[in-house]
This record gives structure tokens, sequence and C-alpha cells, in this order.
């Protein structure tokens, strides 16, 4: 890992001379700002008991949709495209280091945009100045899983990436993963067919695949390790995936 911070600081130096990075930066931003608006407008309306922070965050997939795509199918496919990739193999660095500067320069980006929306709280709070609506847990906690899942989504990203040198098969195969993910395990108990006994080891996977009930929890201030397990270890068996792919197609297998 001798190279790794190298290949770090080169990642991030592509993200901030890319034009495209600042473009993504706004449309997140501005998607974001919008749906906090929207929200903010039918609480004012009709008053509800659950924080407005935490109907923001149970939104938090919207965004990810395009955001984790646009991150990360050029990270691996664009350079296996211009023939970069097999130079960057020929120097003495490891897949390993490649496959992880990537990911860490992706989800660096990819939390500091969801750091600034932070921005939206704060000027809400300060603005209503009621005590009784200010609650840190909900905050805290929506922070804490858009973190934990980050991860797992952009190596996700990178996975499809490292599949082909299409910039466009891997956007699309990278949104094809993240939607099954969020939306296929949040309703895995609900695809069975209905004249058909569902086994036990469905429901149990289900719970514990359920991401929408993870922001849930999360974003009520329940911190479930059972979610950061799952994440976490899913995360590395597709970074783990990558590197292998990276290793067998530019090892000359």
């Amino acid at each position: 890992m001798r190279h790794f911070i190298t290949l770090l600081r080169n990642e991030l130096w592509k993200l901030l001379i890319n034009p495209s990075t600042y473009i993504a930066a706004f449309l997140f931003l501005l998607i974001m700002g919008f749906l906090f608006q929207l929200i903010l407008l039918d609480y004012a309306s009709d008053p509800k008991e659950e924080n407005p922070s935490i109907t923001f965050f149970r939104l938090f997939f919207l965004p990810v949709f395009f955001m984790v795509p646009l991150l990360t199918m050029k990270s691996v496919a664009e350079e296996r495209a211009t023939g970069t990739i097999e130079t960057l193999m020929t120097t003495p660095v490891t897949a390993t280091e490649v496959i992880l500067s990537k990911f860490c320069a992706g989800y660096l980006y990819y939390a500091l945009l969801w750091t600034f929306t932070g921005s939206f709280h704060i000027l809400f709070y300060s603005f209503v100045q009621e005590d009784s609506l200010f609650d840190p847990y909900p905050i805290i906690g929506g922070y804490a899983y858009v973190a934990v899942s980050g991860g797992l989504f952009l190596s996700l990203g990178i996975f499809a990436s490292a599949l082909t040198r299409s910039q466009l098969i891997a956007g699309i195969v990278s949104f094809s993963l993240v939607f099954g993910f969020i939306v296929v395990g949040s309703f895995l108990d609900e695809l069975a067919l209905p004249w058909i006994d569902q086994p036990r080891w469905v429901e149990i996977l289900a719970n514990h695949t359920d991401v929408l009930q993870h922001m849930r929890d999360f974003s009520s201030g329940i911190i479930d390790t059972r979610a950061i397990v799952l994440y976490g270890s899913c995360s590395l068996a597709f970074l783990f995936l990558s590197i292998l792919i990276l290793e067998y197609r530019e090892g000359g297998c």
C-alpha cells in the first residue's frame, strides 16, 4: 500500500478539474434543497408529529440512484477504454491500491456532498428557533446511515465499472445494482407469490436487507449494528471482487 496516497491524490485531483464534478454537485444540492423545501411547505400547511429532518433522510435513495453511477461509472471503465489502465498496471502498484484509491476518492466526494446538506438543517432551526422541533438524534442517525450505506453503494458502482470498458454499460449496471439492493431488498418478503408458503429464511433475510427500514431506524435515532455489519461486509465483498476482476483482466489472463 505504499502508492495508495499518491493514487488517491491523483484521483481527487481528477475530480477537482473535471467540470462534471461541479455539475453533479450542483444538481445534487439543487434536488436535495428542493426536496427539503417541499417537506417544509408540507409541514407548514399540515403540521405533523414527525420531525422534518426525519422525512428528509427517508428520501435519501432519490439522489443515490443517479449520484452513484455518475461518481463511479468512469472509475475503471474509462481507463480501460482509453488504455491507461494497462499502463498503470505495469507500474509498481497493485490492483488493491488502484481500486481502493478510486473507491476512497468517490466516497470522500459523496460524503462531502451530503455534508453540505447539513446547512439545510442549520438554516431551518436557526430561523424557526423552536426547541420543541430541534432533535439532534435523527440528524446524527441520518448522517450515520448515509455514511455507512454510502460505502456499499459506491462499492457496487466500482464493481460495475470494473466489469466493462463502456461507461454507459457501467452506469446502467451500477444503477441496476443499487436499485435492486434498495428496492428488491426492501420488498423481498412481498415478492413471493401469494399462493406459495414463504420459507422462514426469506422472512429473516428480508428483515436484514430492508434498506428503507434501516433508514427509518437510523433517522429515528436507533443505531442497528446488524445493518452496519451488513453494509460493511457487502462493501468489502464487492471491493474484493473488483480487485479480482482487475487483476484477472489486466494481468494477462
